[in-house]
């Protein structure tokens, strides 16, 4: 049974409003610390900050999902990879191509992508580090930033929460 101490008033239900409100903008905010580490086999490791991923170019990929388009933007892994001195183009030959990256996320979960598929110059596979979705911040379950495999038929190696990239060569 409801009274006066426990119902909703204009000033009670406006509070309620605001806090949720408040709530859905913190869930869509991109924390500005947020870093994604790219180290193992690159000549020039790297720890990337939302910033640094927005000054680099930046490409757009469509997922479908529950029967509608997400677009999401961010850089081409393969750009990241580039700037680490990862071994792609001309470099990746011989045994490099035996060279994968493992990408893991803050709950641990990790997903692999051979490193030739992440490589512009030997596959046109958009794969991305987004940061964006809708023209909006990722939400918090799914970022501060998130691994996009828009080719993939299952989302299963969308890495939401992304922390950390490594290049992985297997041994001779």
């Amino acid at each position: 049974m409801l009274n006066e101490s426990n119902s909703f008033t204009p000033r009670r239900l406006g509070l309620a409003l605001a806090c949720l409100t408040m709530a859905t903008l913190a869930a869509q905010a991109p924390a500005s610390d947020a870093t994604v580490i790219v180290g193992g086999d690159v000549k020039t490791p790297q720890t990337l900050t939302v910033r640094d991923l927005k000054a680099m170019p930046r490409t757009t990929v469509t997922v479908t999902a529950e029967g509608r388009d997400e677009h999401y933007e961010g850089v081409l892994i393969g750009e990241i990879l580039k700037r680490a001195g990862a071994p792609l183009g001309r470099d990746l030959t011989g045994a490099a191509v035996a060279t994968y990256i493992v990408a893991s996320a803050k709950d641990g979960y990790r997903a692999l992508f051979a490193l030739a598929e992440l490589d512009p110059d030997f596959t046109s596979n958009d794969i991305i580090v987004a940061d964006r979705v809708d023209g909006k911040p990722l939400f918090d379950y799914q970022g501060p930033l998130r691994i996009v495999a828009p080719h993939d038929k299952r989302g299963a190696r969308s890495v939401r929460m992304l922390q950390k990239i490594d290049v992985v060569r297997l041994p001779k």
